[in-house]
Order: C-alpha cells, then structure tokens, then sequence
C-alpha cells in the first residue's frame, strides 16, 4: 500500500509510475474521497468542540446536547463510511517501480544481465520431460487427470524421490550456508493475511477460498511469511530477518488458459522453496542483489545454465517496486524457463501488515522493506534437471548434489 500522503502531495508521480506499468488506479477518486474525508474530520472536531463549550452551560447544553450528539453520530458514521472506502481504493494501487528500473511495456524491454554456461548440446534428439517421465514411468499424467482433473499429474517412485530431494537441497543449501532460517507454515490462512501479502482484493479471482471457514490457500509462502510479524514492531537491532520456507502453492491457471497444455510446466497445484527477507530501508538494495545471488548458486550447484533478467516497468509485480528473474535453459522443450522472481517491495507490504521497527530505543517506530524470491521453484527446476541431464537410452543422471537425498545415481 502506498502512502496516502505521497499520494496526495506527488499525484502526478504516481500517475506516471502507473503508465509505466501499464496499469490503472482509481487515483482521482482517492483524492476526492481523502479531500472530502478531512473536510468531514474538520466538521466532526468543530461539533465536538461545540459540544465541549456548552457542556459548561447546563441550560444550553440541556437545549442543544440532544441534536449536537446526533450530528455527531451521523457525522462519525459518515467518515467511517469514506475511510473504509478509501482504504479499499488505496489497496488497489500498485507499488511504485524503483528509479533504476527500466521503463518499459512487455518483456521485450526487460534486459538480460548475464548467463551462465551454454545452454547443452547433445548427439541425440533430446525428449521434453512429458515424454522421459512417461517412458520412465516417474509422472502419470493420466491418473492425475483422473484424481483432479487437468493440469494435474502423479509423481511415482523416483520421480516422487527426486522432487523431494530438490526440495531438501534447497533448504539444505539456504539454512546451512546463505543464513536462513527455516519455516514450516499453514497452507492455508486467513484473509488478513492476503490483503497484508498484497494478494487481495486485486488476485481473488486466481487463489482458491474456502468460503465456509474463510480460509484462503496460498499461491506462495512469501503470503504466510509476509504475515509472520503482521502488527508488530521489531526491536532495534533485530534487523534482518532471513526466512525461508517450502509450501505447496495453489493457484488457478486462469490467466494461461490454453498455454503449456504438456507436460508439467502449469499447474493448479505446485512446490516451491520461497526466500523472505525482512530489512532496513537502506539496506534493502543491498539485500536484494544477495537474495538473487542466492538463488543463482541453486542453479549453479545443479549444472544447469541460466541467466538474470531484470524486468522492466511494465512487468513488475504488483507489490514490486524492483524485480529480477532467473531463468534455466531446459533443452528438451528448447526453451527458458522462469525458476525465480526475487524482488523488493519496499513498505508496500509492511504498510498493508503493519509490520514496523524502531531503528534505536528512542526512535519512533518506521515501516520495515520486505523482500521475496524463489529459491527456486518447482516443478520448472525438475524439468530443467530431468531434460539437462537426459542419456542417450532415455534415462536421466541424477546430479551429484542430489546423489545423496535421491539414493541412485541413475532413474532408468
């Protein structure tokens, strides 16, 4: 959520970040209402003052008291009534993009920043991983349809053992050497916790709801460990917070209707290793450039080439003020997949969950910068591996790292 008063004293700032999204926010109506929301405060303080005055006059204060406590009433109920629908229009604003992010429509504008290693070269037709986990019997796409439909699938043996293998290397990796501390969160949560995350009211449409205990699954933990220190303030020197935590994600594939039919690229239903920080304003420029690294040194330790992308203005996310994406090569689909989204947020999660800190014992409290990457996600990072490191009889090496957690060095 942005700042009311930066609203109100750079309009036309925030005008022009939404063109550079691409996107629309109902900021004329949010000035009116907040216009007319501290006329009606002004109104309120004057009756009440009034009413003060002729509390010390009992007979005036018997002939107008009655009609003064229901303008009074009637005025409260009515400032209510703006701010509630104020904060519903603030909610729907999009963060800011930060000055260095590159202005831009789509993703031709994003910029590639580096690559690392070549994308593979085989002396065989490499197979997309939809034909390798059918010929090796590890992912039964006609049983998933049959338990839930499309877009969903089975992992069977080691197919079900590598996944979670990569799931533990990950947060092997993230907990014992890049100073992490592991989470196991619920699932599902309540719908403060959406709207605190940035997900609601703007994504209702695409997050599955229990409407009967208004519970809602998460599309990704960054939701749950956004809300971790929801209402709190955090005592100085605490600052950062590194978290990270696997979940399943729930998500409906609305917006990709039609797209990636095969294989196991979309899914209603999907694994993630999510990355959370929370941090120091100044800090966060810095925290970023460690969070992407981090997620980097995954791909790095599995072999497989990938680049970083920094993504322009028009395809920021909607709490994301700066964003870069990772990308790993997946030959047998012949094409790069997006494995890690790591992105600032600044306050704009921190103003929604009303997360603050104070910087010393004196000082008044200040909304801390929220971060969140994947590191990485499932199941793009099992097709990378399953296609990279495909032999020429059809089976798939299983990468020394991984040796360890999947107990084979071969799935045939």
């Amino acid at each position: 959520m942005l700042d009311l008063r930066f609203i109100r004293e750079n309009p036309d700032t925030v005008r022009e970040a939404l063109r550079h999204r691409n996107d629309t926010a109902p900021i004329d109506e949010i000035l009116e209402l907040d216009t007319e929301r501290r006329r009606k405060v002004q109104e309120l303080e004057d009756l009440r003052r009034s009413r003060k005055e002729l509390a010390r006059d009992r007979q005036a204060a018997a002939e107008k008291g009655r009609e003064l406590r229901g303008q009074i009433h009637d005025l409260e109920e009515t400032v209510r009534g703006i701010e509630q629908k104020l904060n519903d229009l603030l909610l729907r604003v999009p963060n800011i993009p930060d000055a260095s992010v590159p202005v831009g429509k789509d993703e031709t504008d994003n910029i590639m920043l580096r690559q690392w290693g070549e994308p593979a070269t085989f002396d065989f037709d490499p197979a997309p991983h939809w034909t390798l986990g059918e010929s090796l019997d590890i992912i039964d796409f006609e049983r998933g349809v049959k338990l839930s439909g499309s877009r969903f699938y089975v992992l069977k043996g080691l197919g079900a053992r590598l996944q979670r293998a990569l799931i533990a290397f990950m947060l092997d990796l993230h907990t014992s050497e890049h100073g992490y501390r592991e989470i196991y969160p619920p699932f599902m949560v309540k719908q403060e916790c959406m709207v605190g995350a940035g997900q609601l009211p703007k994504f209702a449409d695409n997050i599955y709801h229990d409407a009967e205990e208004d519970y809602w699954f998460v599309p990704t933990a960054e939701v749950p460990l956004t809300n971790l220190h929801r209402d709190e303030i955090i005592l100085p020197g605490m600052l950062p917070f590194y978290y990270v935590a696997y979940t399943a994600c729930f998500r409906r594939e609305k917006m990709s209707a039609g797209k990636d039919t095969r294989g196991i690229k979309r899914g209603h239903q999907f694994d993630k290793v999510e990355m959370y920080k929370f941090c120091e304003p100044d800090k966060s420029e810095e925290e970023l450039e460690k969070m992407v690294s981090n997620a980097e040194e995954v791909c790095r330790r599995l072999g497989l080439t990938y680049r970083v992308i920094q993504l322009c203005t028009g395809e920021l996310g909607f709490g994301s003020s700066k964003s870069y994406d990772i990308e790993v090569w997946a030959p047998g689909c012949g094409e790069w997949l997006e494995v890690s989204s790591c992105s600032t947020c600044t306050d704009f999660q921190a103003r929604r969950a009303n997360i603050r800190y104070r910087p010393t014992p004196d000082s008044r409290p200040q909304f801390v910068y929220t971060l969140n990457g994947s590191g990485l996600a499932l199941p793009r990072i099992m097709i990378a591996v399953m296609e990279t490191y495909q032999q020429p009889d059809g089976s798939i090496a299983v990468p020394e790292v991984l040796r360890g957690f999947v107990g084979v060095e071969r799935i045939e």
